[in-house]
């Protein structure tokens, strides 16, 4: 009976809470809260993507293309310059070749586009929960803007269910990558990110913040050892094409010269098809990349600086933290099995000597109803754990990241509308380092999926996506330098 209502008692804590208003107005605006409404999230987006999937026609862009490539490769062409599809020659590094083989044969040869479409959705699932445990742990974003943002971005279900593309594919890598360099598991984000590399070369925009990263925190020697197993798992995974024609290979996958077609820009509508493929065009927005990595890398070094100073404070005292907490824990268990043994029922007693007891209690707590309040609060502050939140810290190592990509969206040579894919889930992390309003924010965020849903492009939405990305730029470093000037002076 008492284990029961205790049960009961405790069911009705929990619904208490639950109902709470405060509770309920956190899980919309409190990023703290976060965790349950990504969980929501993820249910949310199973159910929206199945009926996707079941409602809407599927659309054939490069699908066909992936399997011809692998099919190529599945017969014994090695020479990448002879792997090709309908849509062209293979432009994407080994990785993509062995995950499409793979989904060759689940397929049925690729004939199966439902399953592929059902495979997808677990893909886009696994890389949510990649995404929304990293804004779990930095705690910038309020819910509300998570669920509508993610849920209602028709050309982001679109990449993923719809045209099953190799894009996704390679940002899910990256993400756990983020996820493990997070956990300071150093030589499986190492792995991770290669092997993202090897599905799309989009990944290395990351990589002058990752270099940098390890060389902050690792120092030089490990900075070579991490980038050595990167470039090892490169070489392992295209020797088969190295080892028959390395030229191709090398050409056919990491094509830096690579000229994109006008037909299908987002960006650069507005150009001319001549200038658009100029090399000097080419070289100029190189130039501007450079410059603008160059002006926002400090930054960055110092943001990670801090990262690795405070990751070695919560080293140094995470320890003393937990063992304090489990010296508190063994106390209130003690305490409460003392209670508990204490107004266990005496069955020798007899019912006069009951009703005696209950009435002295009952007196008790008639005239000392202040003092034991004071005891109930002075008994709850024992019980209180301590607790830093380091997760925090997080925000340190994923703005850097996130930026330094964006730079590299910024400075594209062409961005088609799969590529959405490579920041979109960044979007609200950035606008969320700005200072802006929020409306103005959520404008920017309107915008920006606007111009990812008019298709064909056109000048105008070519040109407003350049000014979107420029204000989004332009108020997260403005947020970083402010807040680092901020820093100095305290130092």
């Amino acid at each position: 009976m008492r284990g029961e209502y205790l049960r009961q008692s405790t069911m009705a804590n929990i619904f208490k809470k639950i109902l709470n208003w405060n509770f309920i107005k956190g899980l919309v605006v409190n990023p703290k809260q976060l965790t349950f409404v990504a969980f929501l999230i993820v249910v949310a987006e199973l159910v929206l993507n199945i009926f996707i999937v079941e409602k809407v026609p599927y659309t054939e862009i490069d699908w066909k293309a992936y399997m011809q490539e692998c099919e190529g490769f599945l017969n014994g062409t090695l020479d990448y310059s002879k792997l090709r599809g309908d849509t062209g020659p293979l432009v994407y590094p080994a990785g993509f070749v062995y995950i499409y083989s793979l989904f060759y044969f689940i397929t049925s040869r690729g004939e199966n586009i439902r399953l592929a479409q059902y495979i997808f959705i677990f893909i886009y699932l696994l890389l949510l929960v990649l995404v929304l445990r990293i804004y779990v742990k930095t705690k910038k974003v309020p819910p509300y803007v998570l669920v509508i943002t993610i849920l209602t971005s028709y050309r982001i279900h679109s990449i993923h269910v719809l045209r099953l593309f190799n894009d996704p594919i390679a940002v899910l890598f990256l993400y756990a990558s983020l996820n493990f360099f997070l956990d300071s598991k150093w030589y499986l984000g190492s792995i991770f990110y290669s092997l993202a590399v090897s599905i799309k070369m989009n990944i290395l925009l990351f990589a002058p913040a990752l270099f940098f990263f390890y060389l902050v925190n690792l120092g030089l020697k490990e900075t070579v050892k991490h980038l050595s197993l990167c470039g090892i798992i490169q070489v392992l995974l295209g020797l088969p094409f190295l080892l028959n024609s390395p030229k191709a290979y090398l050409k056919g996958s990491f094509d830096v010269g690579r000229v994109f077609n006008h037909t299908w820009t987002v960006n650069y509508r507005f150009l001319n098809i001549t200038t658009f493929e100029s090399a000097y065009f080419h070289i100029a927005l190189l130039c501007v990349h450079v410059m603008l990595l160059l002006i926002c890398l400090p930054m960055c070094i110092k943001y990670f600086q801090s990262y690795c100073r405070l990751k070695y404070v919560q080293s140094q005292f995470q320890p003393q933290i937990d063992a304090k907490n489990s010296e508190l824990a063994r106390k209130s268990k003690i305490k409460k099995q003392a209670k508990n043994k204490s107004s266990e029922p005496d069955e020798k007693l007899s019912k006069d000597q009951k009703d005696f007891l209950n009435s002295f209690e009952n007196l008790l707590k008639k005239n000392s109803s202040s003092s034991g309040q004071k005891t109930q609060k002075k008994a709850n502050d024992q019980d209180t754990q301590f607790s830093i939140d380091f997760d925090i810290l997080a925000q340190l190592f994923i703005l850097p990241m996130f930026l330094i990509n964006f730079i590299g969206i910024v400075c594209a040579r062409s961005l088609h509308y799969q590529f959405y894919s490579w920041y979109f889930h960044s979007l609200p992390y950035l606008l969320w380092s700005t200072s802006y309003s929020v409306i103005f924010r959520f404008l920017i965020l309107a915008l920006i999926e606007f111009c990812w849903n008019t298709y064909p492009s056109t000048d105008l939405t070519s040109a407003l996506l350049h000014v979107c990305h420029l204000f989004v730029l332009y108020g997260v470093c403005r947020k970083m330098s402010i807040e680092l000037s901020v820093a100095a002076k305290v130092q």
